[in-house]
């Protein structure tokens, strides 16, 4: 199955479209070993389908797992927010409609979340994040038994910066490769500009035989992607540092205001401060939602 042209337009989505690639890159991070004839059925969404919040790649294995990956260069506590309205819409477009009005049980197959991380932030090898961090306290609203919650979706992420991880990079030669291509950009971006860094990285792989075949296949594609990809990034980061200076007086007569507002609710000094941390949190996360 090719590249699904309408999805997510970046360079990880693009390298890792090979049913080949994504057995070898499964069977590094889960620790198995996948027979070269299990079915891979790739079903990332498009654009006209999910209304723009999509994902890396999604694909089916042996029609029994789900399995969505997601590349991301500063980690997003909403992922399993995310991840739960996009897995949802992934078993609508694969399941019959009529099936779920079986009276029998209809099999379906079982999802699976990863994250693969290699921004420049410090972060561990693994972490998971769980959607359940996000819910609502319900103190006296239960009865406190021992069920966990309703509905969970839990996160696995990986960090797949140059000496995090070395097993699963070593055993995922493109996984790998990637790796080592990222952390040249961010090496030579460095001394560099963007675009000089993004050459500089292609010539140095090509050199060194590191995802050589896939770069000198698609060597102007991968760079206007890249060059688009992180001047984005920059200038979201350029955009919400200026945010912050032009806004901090307002932000100060605002803040006042909330305060003032709490003290005449009765609030605690604990409790005020956890609202104003809860609204700074909120503001941060729309900034920075991809």
């Amino acid at each position: 199955m090719g590249v699904n042209e309408k999805h997510k337009n970046s360079v990880f989505s693009l390298l890792f479209s090979d049913e080949d690639v994504l057995r070898e890159l499964y069977s590094a991070i889960e620790g198995v070993e996948l027979p070269p004839d299990t079915a891979i059925s790739i079903n990332t969404l498009s654009n006209a389908l999910f209304m723009g919040q999509i994902n890396d790649v999604s694909f089916t294995l042996g029609n029994r797992m789900i399995v969505l990956i997601e590349h991301q260069s500063t980690i997003n506590p909403n992922m399993p927010l995310r991840l739960l309205m996009y897995v949802a819409r992934v078993y609508e477009k694969i399941s019959d409609r009529m099936d779920r009005y079986k009276t029998t049980l209809e099999p379906i197959p079982e999802p699976i979340f990863i994250v693969l991380y290699n921004g420049q932030g410090s972060y561990p090898e693994h972490s998971v994040l769980r959607l359940s961090d996000a819910f609502k306290d319900t103190a006296g609203l239960r009865s406190g038994g021992g069920e966990g919650p309703a509905l969970e979706l839990v996160v696995h992420v990986y960090n797949i910066n140059q000496g995090y991880n070395p097993a699963i990079l070593e055993k995922c030669e493109t996984l790998g490769g990637y790796s080592v291509f990222i952390s040249k950009i961010w090496e030579f971006r460095a001394t560099m500009g963007l675009e000089e860094a993004v050459v500089a990285a292609v010539r140095y792989c090509v050199e060194n035989d590191i995802l050589k075949v896939f770069l000198e296949t698609n060597s102007t594609e991968v760079i206007n992607m890249l060059f688009a990809e992180w001047n984005q990034e920059e200038a979201l980061t350029v955009r919400y540092n200026e945010g912050r200076n032009e806004g901090k007086n307002e932000g100060k007569e605002e803040n006042a205001k909330q305060v003032l507002d709490f003290i005449a609710k009765g609030y605690t000094l604990e409790d005020i401060q956890r609202e104003l941390t809860a609204t700074v949190q909120s503001h941060n996360n729309m900034l920075f939602a991809e």
